[in-house]
């Protein structure tokens, strides 16, 4: 796993924190949900190569 990926996933946190606030603030809230959200499903669809990768890693140590 590359420390570029941690990175961006502080980064993609980072700015969803800001937006969530900033729209909480001006009293959108279903919006700051929705943001929430899409920052949650953007950074799972980052960490699914890996997770594959991961379990190829672990699969390949329990084949004989």
């Amino acid at each position: 796993m590359e420390v570029n990926i941690i990175f961006k996933i502080a980064a993609i946190g980072i700015i969803v924190s800001v937006l969530n606030t900033v729209l909480i603030r001006s009293g959108r809230d279903d919006q700051a949900m929705f943001t929430t959200l899409a920052g949650v499903i953007v950074v799972l669809m980052m960490l699914i190569p890996e997770i594959k990768d991961l379990m190829t890693t672990v699969k390949s140590l329990f084949v004989i």
